[in-house]
């Protein structure tokens, strides 16, 4: 079967090709899906996207129209796919439900430790041979209250990273997690309560219109003063603006993201010599406390290929008719 792979980019490429394994013809496309780069499936059965290839009505009608019967997603989240008219037009969608939790559990991690301990602005003192350690003070993790929203695969890995540091473990989700409660500690609360009473705060939940800006001007006001707010979820669960205002009133004392809202059309792409055009973004970039990573928290081998593996599964199942299992 013949596939066009948008968004296609070097380092995910071999794993793709190597799990292939020359079953299927593979069309590396670097564009992102558009209407304008439709074309370039011309005589493909099926198209694999990833996650900034925005697939609404009118571009799936315009895939219906030169032939494409399924649509392979190289990510778990399917909020950028109209699935009600995929469905009416016969198209078959596949996602990759799961591909490393930890990989994401340990990039936001990452930030934390990374923010609370100054690494990037101590790093750039030490290239300008700058060794004072004025203005570099973390806190001991040891201790805090970290809150948890959303403890799926991710948000359990997550809380038992943070049991290992010491920290005290708030949770919210719809559905508890009797593990994590009776081996980790973790305390399953309101909301407002989370927001009220923890140091950090890391997002781990879906992208819904109950989710989307759980992050808003009210949350912020409940939070303690410097709180660390951390999302390496779903851009859309922040409202930017919010944060920036909670930032600048320094209720938020540190923001690590590897998401953002509007990250189609500037994440996973080289800017460098253009003009940045997003003014909110400019601004968080503008911030000490601040510390963003263009949507890599995925980016591990384990991860690649992982997801090699499951989008080329999926593509065999529904090449031979049947079901993987990961069909929406």
């Amino acid at each position: 079967m013949k596939i066009a792979f948008f968004s296609s980019h070097k380092f995910e490429r071999n794993f793709i090709s190597k799990t292939n394994d020359n079953k299927h013809e593979l069309v590396f496309i670097e564009e992102n899906l558009s209407e304008k780069s439709i074309p370039l499936a011309l005589g493909c059965e099926a198209i694999c996207i990833f996650v900034n290839d925005k697939t609404d009505a009118l571009t799936l009608k315009k895939l219906h129209k030169i032939g494409i019967k399924y649509i392979a997603l190289r990510s778990a989240g399917f909020n950028h796919v109209d699935l009600a008219e995929a469905k009416k037009l016969g198209i078959k969608v596949a996602r990759v439900p799961e591909y490393s939790p930890f990989s994401v559990a340990e990039h936001a991690i990452a930030l934390m430790l990374a923010m609370n301990r100054k690494l990037v602005h101590a790093h750039n003192r030490i290239n300008e041979l700058n060794f004072s350690l004025d203005g570099l003070v973390g806190f001991d993790m040891n201790g805090k209250t970290a809150g948890v929203i959303g403890t799926g695969k991710i948000g359990e890995k997550i809380a038992k990273i943070l049991h290992g540091f010491g920290c005290k473990i708030l949770a919210y989700d719809a559905e508890e997690n009797e593990s994590l409660k009776s081996n980790y500690g973790v305390d399953y609360v309101s909301l407002n309560t989370l927001f009220s009473k923890a140091d950090i705060i890391s997002l781990h939940l879906p992208l819904s219109s109950e989710t989307q800006h759980i992050i808003d001007e009210k949350s912020i006001k409940l939070m303690k003063k410097g709180v660390m707010l951390i999302n390496t979820s779903r851009g859309g669960l922040v409202n930017t603006v919010d944060v920036i205002q909670g930032i600048k009133s320094e209720k938020i004392g540190y923001f690590g993201m590897d998401v953002y809202e509007d990250e189609g059309g500037l994440f996973f792409e080289d800017h460098s010599e253009t003009i940045l055009q997003d003014d909110v973004f400019a601004r968080l970039m503008s911030f000490q406390n601040v510390l963003i990573t263009s949507h890599q928290a995925f980016l591990t081998e384990t991860s690649l290929k992982n997801i090699a593996d499951t989008t080329i599964y999926n593509i065999d199942c529904f090449e031979n008719n049947t079901l993987s299992g990961n069909e929406l």
